[in-house]
C-alpha cells in the first residue's frame, strides 16, 4: 500500500493521470441528468426570456414568455472524494473488444520483444496455441475503463499494488471491468484531496477473471472543485452556451 506521506516525503512525484474521464450513465446519489418527460433542454415555440436564469447547482434554468423552460445542465463528471463510500462497487460501462491491432501496436510501441506478442508461429508452438495481449496492455485498458468511475477527478496516481494476471487475454476477446472502495482517508499534505482505494477487477467475456489490481489516486474534493453546468471539467471559461443565453 502506498501511502500519502510516504508520496509527500518523494515530493509527491506521482504521475498524473493520464486518462481522461468522459461520459458514462452511472447513476449517483447526487443525481442524474437522464432526459425527463418534457422532451429534452432545447427551447420550443417562439418567445423571450421572461426572467433570469437561476443556477441550483446542477442546471441553470431560464422560463421563456411562452412558459418553456430552457437548460444549461450539468453532464456526469466523475466522483469527487466525498462521494466514495467503502465496499461500494461500480461495473464500469462499456466492455472493450482487443484486437490483434491493440496487441501488435502497445508491443511495438513500448519496445516489447517478446515474441508470444507479434510471433504468430513462435506462440502456435506454445502451450496456449496462439499469441498473448501483452500483459501491461491489458493493465492499461482496465484502468483507463474505470476512470470514468474511479479517478476523472484525480490528480494523481499514488501507486498500484497486488497487481496479479489470473489468465491471459487473446485477439477477440472482450473486457469488463469492475472496481470495489477498499479505503478513503484525508490527505496528511493537501486540504483539497482525499486519498482513494480501490480494487480493480477484470473479466472476459466468460466471467474468467483475467486482472486485479489494487490502485490508489489522490482526488479532488467536490468543495474544492468547484463544477458548473457552463463551466464542466476541461472547457475553459466562457466557452459554449452560458447561462447569460438563456435570458
Amino acid at each position: 500500500m502506498v501511502h500519502d506521506s510516504d508520496a509527500h516525503d518523494r515530493g509527491e512525484s506521482a504521475t498524473t493521470d493520464s486518462h481522461g474521464g468522459t461520459g458514462g450513465d452511472a447513476a449517483t446519489d447526487d443525481g442524474g441528468d437522464a432526459a425527463t418527460d418534457d422532451g429534452g433542454d432545447a427551447a420550443t415555440g417562439g418567445g423571450s426570456v421572461a426572467d433570469t436564469a437561476t443556477d441550483n447547482g446542477s442546471e441553470v434554468v431560464a422560463t421563456t414568455d411562452g412558459g418553456t423552460d430552457r437548460r444549461l445542465v450539468g453532464g456526469w463528471e466523475g466522483r469527487y472524494y466525498e462521494d466514495f463510500d467503502v465496499g461500494d462497487v461500480y461495473k464500469h460501462p462499456y466492455g472493450r473488444t482487443v484486437t490483434e491491432t491493440d496487441n501488435v501496436w502497445f508491443t511495438n510501441l513500448t519496445l516489447n520483444c517478446n515474441p508470444m506478442h507479434f510471433n504468430e508461429a513462435y506462440a502456435a508452438e506454445t502451450e496456449f496455441g496462439e499469441r498473448l495481449v501483452d500483459g501491461t496492455f491489458v493493465i492499461a485498458l482496465a484502468v483507463g475503463m474505470s476512470v470514468v468511475d474511479v479517478s476523472a477527478n484525480a490528480t494523481a496516481n499514488l501507486g498500484y499494488d497486488e497487481v496479479r494476471h489470473h489468465a491471459p487475454l487473446f485477439h477477440g476477446d472482450t473486457l469488463f471491468a469492475e472496481s470495489e472502495v477498499l479505503e478513503k482517508r484525508e490527505s496528511s499534505s493537501r486540504d483539497h484531496v482525499g486519498i482513494v482505494t480501490t480494487e480493480l477487477r477484470a473479466y472476459n467475456q466468460n466471467d474468467e477473471l483475467v486482472l486485479s489490481l489494487e490502485r490508489t489516486p489522490m482526488v479532488l474534493k467536490r468543495s474544492h472543485a468547484e463544477p458548473s453546468p457552463a463551466q464542466p471539467t476541461g472547457w475553459p471559461e466562457g466557452i459554449g452556451t452560458q447561462p447569460a443565453d438563456l435570458e
